[in-house]
């Protein structure tokens, strides 16, 4: 009993003593777990083999930062081709030089940003503008609603005048989703910022404020179909993305009464070849260049195992297998171009599809043209026959790869790097081969033709301002190839892209010059026709920047005396029917 006593007044004249202890071991052992699990975070691998599942089941990056903010900020160099809306800015755009008037613009457009191509899982990703917070769209949407006559309740309106587009909508059927092939509000959204800046830039020099009759009543009592303008020429191809984007552009360059007033004409062609279109010889040129392109693509044995991967993780149909790049490329963009998370997949057996052989008869598309609808997809997969491995097709170029049994796992961003990598330094140098250039040549000389022909128009003091080609990224491909115009992209082009012709007089010396900008970069000086001293440069504006004016003349004189020289031919039929195209090195 004694010693009980003992021991608890020794206790409790040390209590302070214990404390102190019991709390320095508890300190010690909370740092040592947290340097235990911090070590464990810093030697979990991320993903083990190439394309098998991340430890943590979610997707990881090379630098073990999988933030979102880490991964768009890596990802942002191949969303360049997604067209953000801080990319869409007015740079070199004229409009107003001092001692120059401006006569007109020719504008060539690409369309905004669309659904895929091919069927793609798609489940969670949004194509929309975020929380309606785009006044443009708002705006453009509040007006559609308001002036049209349509009383079908739908969330889109449709174009009721009569022709070719009669009856197209003007507004994606969803707010969120990504039909396939189809313009999406993010598109709606890009289009409606260059008109603006296009508006910024034109709209008051050519004049397109000023109401053509000040006399003729108020839009609202004055039927649509009555409305007529000559100002401002549209053509588009027969697809509602390029109808869409078009109208989407020009209702925030124009006033109201004169977007109410537009006609718009159909071209038949993605190439605007206005009757100069077929041509053999330049099918078989870039026959030719794709062929280049499945070559570098069978040398490249971690690029056939990502684009495997990927593509079977993100297309839905694959029975055939997959065998072109670009259509990875395009599917992976659905889920970049809208910041959605990179996808994963569920163990599954697929059947070892056999290789696959291009139909030789069917209409060959460019190395990166993925901007086809959903019929012409399908055509094309239809078209395509069966052949054995071991035929001469599939050893010298269709790079069709055998599918075993999937793993599952997620597409890790260095995965993206891989494909997306291969598909700029493929895009770079089918840019720089001279099969590019020469078939950019064949397939463009009806749409310079026509637009020599605009600018004659705008010279000559005919009432035509302003003439708008909306396409593919196909019609940019063929018109910056035959200009020698080389961008950083290589042959991609971004959603929205734009191609401006303009066209001025000099008000000292009624000489008429013009100059083409891309993008809001002045390249006049990239046309070979243009460059050097065959300009003319002048101040821009009171900053003291520069612009370069290229005669009239010389893009006549190169239409129709040394246009067809690359080819070694005189006229477009000769040039077309050529047997052999001239001989060239491979990349």
């Amino acid at each position: 009993m004694r010693l009980l006593k003992e021991l608890m007044r020794v206790a409790t004249q040390h209590r302070a003593f214990y404390c102190y202890v019991l709390l320095s071991v508890w300190i010690f052992l909370l740092i040592a777990g947290m340097y235990r699990y911090m070590g464990n975070v810093e030697s979990t691998p991320g993903g083990g083999s190439v394309f098998g599942p991340s430890s943590s089941g979610t997707v990881s990056s090379l630098g073990g930062d999988s933030s979102p903010s880490s991964t768009a900020q890596r990802f942002a160099k191949y969303r360049e081709r997604c067209a953000p809306l801080a990319q869409l800015q007015r740079l070199d755009d004229g409009g107003i030089l001092e001692g120059w008037k401006l006569q007109g613009v020719l504008l060539v457009i690409r369309h905004g940003d669309r659904g895929p191509i091919s069927h793609v899982r798609s489940a969670g990703i949004n194509c929309g503008v975020s929380g309606g917070s785009d006044n443009l769209v708002n705006r453009y949407r509040s007006f559609l609603y308001n002036s049209s006559s349509s009383a079908s309740g739908s969330n889109h309106m449709y174009w009721n005048k009569v022709g070719p587009f009669h009856g197209f909508p003007l507004l994606p059927a969803t707010e969120r989703g990504c039909p396939l092939g189809q313009l999406t509000y993010k598109g709606i959204s890009q289009l409606l910022h260059v008109g603006d800046i296009m508006h910024q830039v034109y709209a008051h020099p050519l004049g397109l404020l000023l109401k053509p009759n000040p006399n003729r009543g108020s839009v609202e009592t004055t039927p649509h179909t009555l409305l007529n303008s000559d100002e401002v020429v549209v053509f588009t191809t027969r697809y509602r993305r390029t109808f869409q984007s078009a109208l989407a552009m020009l209702f925030t360059l124009l006033p109201a009464d004169k977007w109410l007033a537009l006609n718009v004409r159909e071209s038949h062609s993605m190439a605007f070849c206005f009757g100069e279109c077929s041509c053999p010889q330049s099918a078989l040129l870039r026959k030719r260049l794709e062929a280049m392109g499945d070559k570098q693509l069978l040398k490249r044995g971690d690029v056939l195992d990502v684009m495997q991967w990927i593509g079977g993780t993100i297309l839905q149909h694959t029975p055939n297998g997959i065998s072109n790049p670009f259509e990875v490329v395009d599917a992976l963009l659905t889920v970049l171009c809208h910041d959605a998370t990179l996808p994963c997949r569920r163990k599954k057996t697929l059947s070892t599809p056999k290789p696959i052989r291009k139909n030789s008869n069917q209409e060959l598309v460019d190395v990166i043209n993925i901007d086809q609808d959903e019929t012409a997809a399908n055509l094309m997969q239809e078209a395509q026959t069966q052949v054995e491995p071991d035929s001469p097709e599939v050893e010298n170029g269709n790079p069709s790869v055998q599918a075993d049994e999937a793993q599952e796992g997620c597409v890790e961003p260095s995965h993206v790097d891989t494909l997306m990598s291969f598909a700029d330094e493929l895009s770079q140098r089918s840019a720089g081969h001279s099969y590019y250039k020469l078939s950019g040549l064949l397939r463009s000389y009806g749409m310079i033709r026509h637009i020599v022909s605009y600018m004659l128009k705008m010279i000559s003091g005919d009432r035509t301002k302003f003439v708008l080609y909306s396409g593919h990224d196909c019609t940019m491909q063929y018109l910056t190839a035959a200009l020698g115009i080389i961008t950083s992209q290589g042959q991609t082009i971004a959603y929205a892209s734009r191609l401006a012709f303009e066209v001025y007089r000099s008000e000292a010396h009624t000489d008429y010059y013009f100059r083409v900008v891309y993008n809001g970069k002045d390249v006049t000086q990239q046309i070979d026709f243009c460059e050097g001293g065959k300009s003319l440069r002048v101040t821009r504006d009171s900053r003291g920047n520069k612009a370069d004016l290229c005669p009239i003349e010389n893009i006549i004189r190169f239409l129709h005396e040394d246009y067809f020289s690359p080819l070694n031919a005189t006229n477009f039929k000769e040039a077309c029917g050529a047997v052999n195209p001239p001989k060239t090195g491979e990349f």
